[in-house]
């Protein structure tokens, strides 16, 4: 596990990390995403937002904001995950993550605490914990805590929270990018695919990373959630990792039902 602290002379800032942000039409909440990784204590950042070709004030926020080390790009796409695939080709970074266009760092220190796990060579991925807020980001509506990963946890419903999933350039490239013939379930399945089939080690940071705005496509409605469940099922059975249906739905259910008692009563 990884503890927070100031920013240090001993950390090393020769590594590269790659924020991908994908936008489409975010002028109403991109500016607390840009804010939020222009102001991170480690220097050594390049930040990519992947935009589908906005109509509203978008581009423009990205283009004139003060942070130099931003990479734009604006075209159509085939959907959020294809533009998220086009950021890990872009990204030149040594350690590759993503913080959506409604999302932002809880505090100036996340990619300093990031830098600290990956000083370990032989770690290959980091997560930590997250907290759903309301659009205003005046209450924590739900709290996403975390915990060292052991094998068979994702036939459990478990996943990190894919916000705060960082992982090694090298590793994408021997591992592969987001599969897009899934459609509610890709990125648990791309992070199954990494720590439960790919054997990649990783490291949990027991902080809170990333304050996440609700009203994410998978939790839109029942119908979203009973369809990204079943991919799910689906990428366990594709990727070769046991599991029982019964015991997948009720700990998942238990979890969600902890999550949301704990950000009530901010349990963190």
């Amino acid at each position: 596990m990884v503890s927070g602290r100031n920013s240090t002379p001993e950390l090393n800032v020769y590594m590269k990390i790659s924020v991908i942000t994908v936008s489409y039409n975010s002028a109403k909440t991109i500016a607390d995403t840009l804010n939020s990784v222009a102001v991170q204590t480690y220097p050594n950042v390049e930040h990519i937002v992947v935009d589908g070709a906005s109509t509203d004030e978008t581009l423009a926020l990205v283009r004139n904001h003060r942070n130099p080390n931003i990479r734009l790009v604006s075209e159509p796409d085939k959907g959020i995950y294809d533009a998220m695939n086009k950021g890990l080709a872009m990204a030149s970074g040594e350690v590759v993550g993503f913080l959506n266009s409604d999302d932002f760092y809880a505090d100036s220190l996340v990619l300093e605490k990031i830098a600290i796990a990956f000083q370990d060579e032989s770690v290959q991925a980091s997560y930590a914990d997250l907290v759903y807020v309301s659009a205003d980001n005046s209450r924590v509506v739900r709290y996403w805590k975390s915990k060292p990963f052991a094998s068979g946890d994702f036939a459990k419903g478990w996943c990190p929270a894919h916000p705060t999933f960082y992982v090694r350039k090298s590793v994408i490239e021997r591992l592969g990018l987001f599969d897009q013939s899934y459609k509610m379930g890709v990125d648990v399945e791309f992070m199954m695919r990494y720590l439960e089939c790919g054997l990649v080690r990783s490291i949990y940071i027991p902080h809170v990373l990333v304050r996440m705005r609700t009203g994410g496509a998978s939790n839109q409605s029942w119908k979203n959630i009973l369809l990204q469940n079943q991919e799910i099922l689906v990428a366990l059975r594709k990727n070769g990792v046991s599991f029982s249906v019964v015991r997948f739905v009720v700990t998942k259910a238990f979890s969600r039902l902890w999550q949301f008692a704990a950000g009530r009563l901010k349990q963190y």
